[in-house]
């Protein structure tokens, strides 16, 4: 499946990240490609604003990994991968347990974890647009 979705400003987030989730409703894991400033960590914002995340959201760059709860009190995991340098470094902080474990899970940088990650993950590639915009474009695998 591929599709491609417009975010005009970083408000937009939580309305894009709604539909995301909808159009992937069985779906946990989710891969977020782009580069330094594509939009990643916004998009996040909005995936857990829209999934009852009221904590405030940050990148956890230094932590690899942040915990947050869901208005549900379920476990809402993010990951930013872009400080590890080799995969060993997965296994340290338990990342098959994080992604098998049923919970959401946003991955930035998500390369490092190729074959760790489930085969239904959904990567989202974000490119800035010269118009301050972001594309994102969507693809699944299963």
């Amino acid at each position: 499946m591929l599709a491609t979705i417009t975010m005009r400003k970083a408000s937009d987030a939580e309305e894009i990240a709604r539909l995301i989730l909808q159009s992937h409703a069985e779906r946990r894991v989710f891969a977020l490609h782009g580069e330094l400033g594509a939009g990643k960590t916004t998009l996040i914002k909005g995936f857990c604003a829209a999934l009852g995340v009221a904590d405030r959201t940050s990148s956890p760059s230094f932590a690899i990994v942040n915990e947050y709860r869901r208005d549900t009190d379920e476990p809402l995991y993010h990951f930013d991968l872009y400080r590890l340098r080799d995969a060993n470094e997965l296994d340290g902080i338990g990342f098959e347990e994080y992604v098998d474990s049923g919970a959401y899970c946003f991955i930035e940088w998500p390369e490092l974890a190729e074959g760790l990650r489930p085969s239904d993950t959904v990567h989202l590639l974000l490119e800035a647009s010269p118009t301050g915009g972001r594309t994102i474009t969507i693809t699944t695998r299963k």
